[in-house]
């Protein structure tokens, strides 16, 4: 009877300490879309250099382009030919109200910052990762048609980031209907592009963009899935997705905790995930090598890892 209640004891101190750690993160996350807006919506913002900031901006304002261009009747590939500039302008604010939104766009700038972060410090490429390549020359046809499009799909990841762009068929299905019918609500005044925009609607899969693609091929790969869950093998894109899939979180919850600053939520899902405390603190270490876990982590099983994590933390 005493051991067990020293057992308990134990747990409970463990426990603590790891809830404050992802307490602490979380009020870190919580305070980016709020900063984000005060950021994009102030003067403040042309004495900021920051690239997420400036991403997440191009990614808005390429969105409301896309959205004016094919409301007025236009090519929203042509983005900014033949439309109105002050509409524009003003739609694009709009979005950047968006707190929804805005969390997406901050997600994908965080992607895209970390996958050149290990460029620079591990040498893994951003579209080609060793695993991708290895799913490329899979004997499953179905498996290597589907890791080449993801292949492709990737490579317009990194040059639209690059060119602070976000094409409108990349949103998942509710941001990007929710968008189109914000446009066609009168926001934009009298439409001359409704059948063009009825016509996106009909052509949209969201199976077929880049974070359905990289979701099909997780799936695809069941319970093999846990092979991606070595960050410097799969690479930032699908290390997300298969850390989303397996633990059940959302993709931008994962993208987020492999950032710097966040690894005790980072530890905790790759717990959640069924990984052993050597393989947790190895992919930490590629993210933050001056990173320090609790070594309470080491006694938490992955049920209660998945469950302090469902109770201090937003997905």
């Amino acid at each position: 009877m005493g051991k067990n209640t020293m057992d308990l004891a134990a747990d409970h101190v463990v426990e603590a300490i790891l809830r404050d750690e992802l307490a602490r993160e979380t009020r870190a996350l919580s305070a980016v879309v709020p900063v984000l807006r005060h950021l994009l919506g102030s003067e403040a913002q042309i004495l900021v250099s920051d690239v997420i900031l400036a991403r997440v901006r191009g990614m808005i304002g390429d969105l409301a382009a896309q959205l004016v261009a094919l409301h007025a009747g236009y090519d929203p590939a042509t983005r900014t030919a033949g439309i109105d500039p002050a509409a524009h302008d003003r739609f694009a604010e709009t979005l950047m109200a968006d707190e929804v939104l805005l969390a997406f766009c901050h997600a994908l700038a965080t992607e895209s910052l970390i996958a050149e972060r290990l460029q620079q410090s591990h040498g893994i490429d951003p579209v080609l990762s060793p695993l991708l390549q290895e799913l490329i020359a899979s004997e499953d046809a179905a498996v290597a048609g589907l890791a080449m499009r993801t292949l492709a799909a990737q490579s317009r990841f990194v040059q639209s980031q690059r060119r602070m762009q976000l094409p409108l068929g990349e949103l998942p299905a509710e941001l990007f209907h929710a968008l189109l019918t914000r446009a066609q609500s009168g926001a934009l005044g009298a439409a001359d592009g409704g059948a063009d925009m009825a016509q996106m609607q009909r052509a949209y899969d969201e199976a077929s963009s880049r974070l359905g693609l990289l979701a099909r091929l997780i799936a695809g790969l069941r319970r093999g899935a846990l092979a991606a869950l070595v960050l410097d093998h799969a690479g930032i894109a699908l290390f997300a997705a298969a850390l989303a899939s397996v633990t059940r979180t959302s993709r931008p919850a994962a993208v987020l905790a492999c950032h710097e600053g966040q690894g005790v939520r980072l530890a905790l899902l790759l717990r959640a995930a069924g990984l052993a405390p050597p393989a947790i603190e190895r992919q930490v270490l590629i993210i933050e090598p001056d990173a320090r876990l609790p070594r309470a982590l080491a006694e938490l099983p992955a049920e209660r890892a998945a469950a302090l994590l469902a109770a201090g933390g937003p997905e």
